[in-house]
């Protein structure tokens, strides 16, 4: 798809090599070496979900390695022609069985509790990974073979045969023999004929050291002499037959040995398809797992392709620059507009913008997860052509401007509308007012033939291009004048101004020569950069009202929450009280029905000739009780309000009322209608309410019960703004070590406590999952902390933590 130059120049080749290390294999590593872009949507997509099952496995089981995969294709197609493997060679085999034994054990387990927890939510979806986890073959009696007959590369255990265990046993009588036999000589009738009491070894045959003088008092063949030939090693006819024996018996060994290792070859031979599969399989694991890593080191998230040739990067960070110190840009492309012209001073970002987009493209086809914010977009591109970088070639004679026109005319040449056109000072290293012009002709083919271009310049009349142009847009480079540094924020919409002036004015340049260069700009120069400042004093005003905007956002979708909280308090309390209520009543009629038949008792038991005075007292202690029960039911009155009820005569407009059903406190804004109906402006809230639930409310009172944005901003002794219009609902902590994250949490959490902030968003990344533990350690000691939990898909996963404060 892509040239190798272009891999080069957009650093692919470099991501890819970082890619690499984290292989654990050398199989593995091969693989990641060869990784390219793939055009086809569907390679693309099933390769980012191998990417991202990957990784969840990594999140939830943690790493693994693959360092036992090793190439066994030789060896193995040694075995169809009949080839005996080595020891070492089974031991590899044996080894790489044991590891796929291993893996798969891994995924099995990753499977289980896949399984419970899709049992659990009732949404399971099989990893893409499980077939291959699947597919592998452990082979546990082959390998458990292998093992138990070889014990090293140079060792065969004695029970690897029958056959070899009983030679050995041999081997081992035959030499005790040899050795009583020769320390008898040693330590008897020879010691007097010896150079030293010892027993030696020439030609794998045992001897003894005899002097010179005394050769032929021992009989027997002389194997060696020494240097100095005084002294002879000689084997003695007592042992020559048992040295012999011993011979015979290794011989006997080393072919016992042969056929245990073609014994294990064959039965090795009988699964050289199943275990070359398993070195497929674990080859690719390897490399699949490789890219979950890389993912994970760089905080990284799988993108969305579309169709439409849209690129939507969302806080995309540059992989190969300090994570800390890089600053996140938001660079969109290809839906509104089809070109973007980015300008904006040396080092301000502006290549390094161009070559995030490249790089991510290139990336994302390869099915790499990229450094972004989750819901970034990507489109699948059939080429990607650069033309970035200073290459003079003094080979072919060719200036800084021919090399680069050399490359545009080849990009002009092959791409189209399938195509990415990145280029980096576009027509630099000529006159300008031709270089300009080359420009604009090239960006005008480009953007007649619909290719997606983006481009970087110094050139004004680019800038005047893309205002004029429809579906081209500016961008600039943020510059900080104050500070002469760059700010490395990437503003789309917005043609970058020259600081040439201002800087030169802030390091030290005098106003006179500032003011005469200026004289040398023509009058359009000068309208137009009066235009861009105009363009960026608005900009920063627009950005200020934006947060400003959200703020209020914020705070009144804090006071919604609450108040639906307080109607399901109010309709869960009136149910409670109908419920109570229901139930007294019975009571009270179960108590009237009591009071009743003892009434009724009472008078049966008297009889006609009761005493009045006996009657009198069971009616006294009887209506005692009825009384006793209506003092429980008396309600006492709610005091009334002080203020006097409103009538149609005297209600004007901007009166401030109380509303005595809600409870709120407001400003009339209308007069009432024929029947009573007036409107209240309580804070957001426009409600139509009757007269005769209002009341004049007092000033203070009317002050302490507007809404947070309605009150008085201004005086030492007025209510101040809520705190909760500085208090973000997120706090972003990433980049930052633990020592430096938590004291900064902790009085964010304080603040976003007291502005009665419902909940928060803790963005700490995933990393290697220090900060995250950390922070949710933290949040465990805070008391006003409700509960927290990690986000969701479309959250920000794993690399965020909700908090939920008590109320």
């Amino acid at each position: 798809m892509v040239n190798r130059k272009v891999l080069e120049t957009l650093e692919y080749t470099k991501v890819r090599a970082r890619l690499t290390e984290k292989a654990t294999s050398d199989p593995g590593r091969r693989l990641c070496a060869e990784l390219e872009p793939m055009t086809e949507t569907a390679q693309i997509e099933e390769a980012q979900t191998q990417t991202a099952d990957a990784l969840t496995m990594l999140f939830q089981k943690g790493s693994t390695s693959f360092g036992g995969n090793k190439d066994l294709t030789m060896a193995l197609r040694s075995l169809e022609i009949g080839s005996t493997l080595s020891a070492s060679e089974l031991l590899k085999v044996a080894g790489q069985l044991e590891n796929v034994n291993r893996i798969k054990a891994y995924g099995r387990k990753q499977r289980e509790n896949t399984e419970r927890d899709g049992e659990e939510s009732g949404d399971y979806q099989a990893s893409s990974l499980a077939g291959h986890f699947e597919r592998l073959e452990p082979l546990t009696q082959l390998s458990a073979e292998i093992g138990r007959c070889i014990l090293s590369e140079e060792e065969i255990a004695d029970d690897a045969s029958v056959n070899l265990k009983h030679i050995r046993r041999n081997i081992a009588v035959t030499g005790e023999r040899i050795h009583s036999h020769l320390l008898s000589m040693v330590n008897g009738s020879c010691r007097s004929y010896l150079q030293d009491a010892v027993i030696t070894m020439r030609d794998n045959r045992y001897c003894i050291p005899v002097k010179a003088e005394y050769k032929s008092q021992v009989p027997g063949m002389v194997h060696d002499q020494s240097s100095t030939g005084s002294t002879f090693f000689i084997e003695p006819t007592a042992v020559v037959e048992l040295n012999n024996k011993l011979k015979e018996l290794a011989a006997a060994e080393k072919e016992e040995i042969e056929v245990i290792l073609a014994d294990l070859s064959s039965q090795v031979a009988e699964h050289t398809e199943e275990i070359l599969e398993n070195q497929k399989i674990m080859t690719f694991l390897d490399f699949t797992f490789a890219k979950a890593a890389l993912a994970l080191e760089q905080n990284a998230t799988r993108p969305v392709f579309n169709r439409e040739h849209a690129i939507h990067i969302r806080k995309g960070r540059h992989p190969l620059l300090h994570p800390k110190k890089v600053v996140p840009i938001d660079i969109y492309l290809g839906r509104d507009f089809d070109q973007l012209i980015i300008t904006g001073p040396n080092t301000g970002g502006k290549t390094v913008s161009l070559k995030t987009v490249g790089l991510f493209t290139l990336m994302g086809q390869a099915g790499l997860h990229i450094p972004a914010l989750d819901r970034s977009e990507l489109s699948v591109f059939q080429d990607v052509f650069a033309d970035i970088g200073d290459e003079q070639s003094i080979e072919q004679s060719l200036s800084t401007f021919s090399s680069h026109m050399t490359r545009i005319v080849s990009i002009l040449k092959h791409a189209d509308q399938d195509s990415l056109c990145l280029f980096d000072e576009l027509c630099a290293g000529t006159d300008p007012t031709e270089g300009a012009a080359l420009a604009i002709a090239i960006l005008e083919r480009l953007h007649n033939r619909k290719i997606r271009t983006m481009a970087t310049t110094h050139y004004s009349e680019l800038k005047v291009y893309a205002l004029t142009t429809p579906e081209v847009e500016n961008a600039c480079c943020e510059f900080n004048v104050e500070t002469l540094s760059p700010t490395y924020r990437l503003l789309i919409g917005i043609p970058g101004k020259s600081n040439a002036f201002a800087i030169s004015r802030k390091l030290g340049l005098s106003d006179e020569i500032i003011e005469e260069a200026g004289k040398q700009l023509s009058s359009d120069d000068r309208s137009f950069e009066d235009l861009l400042a105009d363009l960026e004093q608005s900009r920063v005003t627009i950005e200020r009202e934006r947060l400003e905007i959200a703020s209020y956002k914020e705070e009144i979708g804090t006071l919604k929450k609450r108040l639906q909280e307080k109607n399901e308090k109010i309709d869960s309390a009136r149910d409670r009280i109908l419920r109570e209520a229901n139930e007294e009543a019975r009571d009270i009629l179960q108590n009237a029905k009591d009071v009743a038949d003892e009434t009724i008792r009472v008078f049966q038991k008297a009889g006609p000739g009761a005493s009045l005075k006996d009657l009198e007292k069971s009616r006294e202690k009887i209506r005692g009780k009825i009384n006793e029960k209506n003092d429980k039911l008396v309600i006492k009155s709610q005091p009334k309000e002080k203020s006097g009820r409103l009538t149609a005569d005297k209600i004007k407009k901007g009166d401030t009322v109380k509303i005595l059903s809600m409870g709120m406190t407001g400003t009339v804004t209308s007069l009432p209608d024929h029947k009573g109906n007036v409107f209240v402006q309580c804070g957001v809230i426009r409600s139509q309410v009757n007269i005769n639930d209002l009341v004049y409310a007092k000033e203070k009172e009317a002050e302490e019960k507007k809404p947070v944005l309605q009150r008085t901003r201004t005086g030492t002794s007025g209510i101040k703004m809520s705190k909760s219009l500085s208090v973000s609902g997120e706090i972003n902590l990433l980049g930052k070590t633990v020592d430096e994250a938590l004291p900064e949490l902790d009085k964010y959490l304080d603040d976003a406590y007291l502005a009665h902030l419902p909940s928060v968003r803790v963005v700490h990344g995933k990393g290697t999952g220090a900060l995250r533990n950390a922070v949710q350690n933290h949040l465990k000691r805070v008391k006003y902390v409700k509960s927290y939990r990690l986000g969701e898909y479309g959250e920000g996963d794993a690399g965020v933590t909700i908090v939920t404060f008590k109320d």
